[in-house]
This record gives C-alpha cells, sequence and structure tokens, in this order.
C-alpha cells in the first residue's frame, strides 16, 4: 500500500513538473514571435542568363520590412563556395527596403548553375531560399 501510495505521489508531482516546462516553452515562444517581424521578397529567383567561364555574377535580391519590429538578417550562406552572399550589416526598419548581394565566380563551372541561398533572420515566416540560376559556357 505504501509502495502505491508512493507512486501516486511521484506521477503527479512528474505531471506537475512537465506543466511547469510545458508554460516556460510557451513563454520562450510568445518572446520569439514578439520580437519577430515580416518580409515580403521583391525578388527570390535570378536567372543570370548565359556567361562565360571565368565571368563574375552581382546581384541584389531586395526584400521589403512589412512588420512592426527591425528586420535583423543574422546570416546568410550558399550551396557551394563560388557564390558568396552579403547580408545587411545593419536592422532594416519597418517600411524599409534591404538587399542581400551575391557573387557567383562562374571559373570552373561550366554548365548549369543552380546556387541556393539562405538566410537566417528574425522573421516569421522566415525568408524562402533564394535561387541563381544561369548557364556558364566554355571559353571559345
Amino acid at each position: 500500500m505504501i509502495l502505491f501510495c508512493s507512486c501516486i505521489f511521484f506521477a503527479c508531482d512528474i505531471r506537475k513538473n512537465k506543466t511547469k516546462a510545458d508554460v516556460q516553452a510557451s513563454d520562450h515562444s510568445a518572446q520569439v514571435f514578439k520580437d519577430s517581424t515580416t518580409v515580403q521578397m521583391i525578388d527570390s529567383v535570378y536567372n543570370f542568363g548565359k556567361v562565360t567561364d571565368g565571368e563574375k555574377v552581382e546581384y541584389s535580391y531586395r526584400f521589403k520590412n512589412t512588420g512592426k519590429n527591425p528586420l535583423i538578417v543574422s546570416n546568410a550562406t550558399a550551396s557551394c563556395g563560388c557564390t558568396v552572399p552579403e547580408k545587411p550589416e545593419e536592422p532594416i526598419k519597418p517600411g524599409e527596403t534591404g538587399f542581400i548581394k551575391v557573387v557567383f565566380n562562374s571559373q570552373g563551372r561550366v554548365g548549369n548553375a543552380n546556387k541556393k541561398i539562405t538566410v537566417t533572420s528574425n522573421a516569421y515566416p522566415g525568408f524562402p531560399t533564394l535561387e541563381l540560376r544561369g548557364q556558364v559556357e566554355a571559353k571559345k
């Protein structure tokens, strides 16, 4: 009987701790959502057409902060080392337009090019995957 009562006591205590953990997780989610903003992509796919092997392609993807808080871009990475994205260093204020500049080095990349750029920020929902497409032709 004592063993049975002990089991019930501990089971109730576990549920109580789980409830506290759920509340803390919920509070954290609410804080993250409160600090987020929204983004509208003006450009998310760029087709540079045809370039000759060795040429560099530069493009700036445009986006607008459509939320009520500053938009902070914390990271921008590309699917390969031949593509280098540059994120804005300063927060983008509500209503302002920002840019993610990308430089693609076509050296040794003859054929179809389809590069993906991933952007991390405080926007919710987040940035879509940016794409850079085109054809690299061999030097004649």
